[in-house]
């Protein structure tokens, strides 16, 4: 895939607003595409060169039942794609930059669309971020006891070998976090606020909450 500059990012993308569903640079999701409204998103999507669509959260509205999209959200580019014989498709989106959203455009398609700005996340068109605090045993004996406590598994040798940067993105899109936490992680300025973000919620977590409290 050839690397992307902010000159080659659009001012208006297709948005996917999945609670709970976290896309961070350099990092990939893996997405099930079944509604009618988001197959003519990525189908619409395809036909551009720069194949984007962006992740973005929903919140809650006090006082309301209307809910509103975060200002900040993540725009993936579509690198895997697989169509199913009864019509859906297995996508993969590669993280490319964080965006922030200036206004949502009206028109004809039956998905959203948002105008964006790229600004102030030139890092995430950059190089792999490292986080030169992370004490990583530390970090993964927290790890195995909220795996533990959450009745999660993983591949821990894969876990001790891989870059910071994988290993904390990861690691914030897989953990059962409620949206606004995961709300938090994306919106962390580095990769080491992102990981103390992601220490807190665990501890956090361990210290209250049960699977039960930490999904509603």
């Amino acid at each position: 895939m050839p690397m992307m500059t902010a000159h080659d990012l659009p001012e208006t993308i297709p948005i996917f607003p999945l609670p709970g569903a976290l896309l961070l640079p350099r990092a990939r999701l893996p997405l099930h595409i079944f509604e009618p409204r988001y197959l003519a998103m990525l189908d619409d999507a395809l036909k551009t060169p720069h194949r984007l669509i962006g992740m973005v959260q929903s919140r809650e509205v006090p006082g309301s039942s209307e809910k509103r999209l975060h200002a900040i959200g993540c725009a993936g580019r579509v690198t895997q794609f697989s169509e199913t014989e009864d019509g859906r498709y297995m996508i993969t989106l590669a993280g490319m930059s964080r965006f922030r959203i200036k206004q949502e455009v009206t028109g004809f398609t039956p998905y959203r669309r948002v105008d964006v700005s790229w600004d102030g996340f030139a890092a995430d068109l950059g190089p792999t971020e490292v986080d030169h605090s992370f004490d990583r045993a530390r970090f993964l004996d927290l790890l195995g006891r909220y795996f533990d406590a959450m009745s999660l598994s993983t591949d821990w040798d894969s876990m001790k070998e891989a870059e910071d940067e994988l290993l904390i993105n990861s690691l914030s899109m897989l953990c059962p976090f409620p949206p606004e936490e995961k709300q938090a992680l994306l919106e962390a300025p580095s990769l080491s606020t992102r990981r103390e973000t992601l220490v807190t919620l665990i501890e956090f977590s361990l210290r209250g909450g049960g699977p039960e409290e930490q999904m509603q």
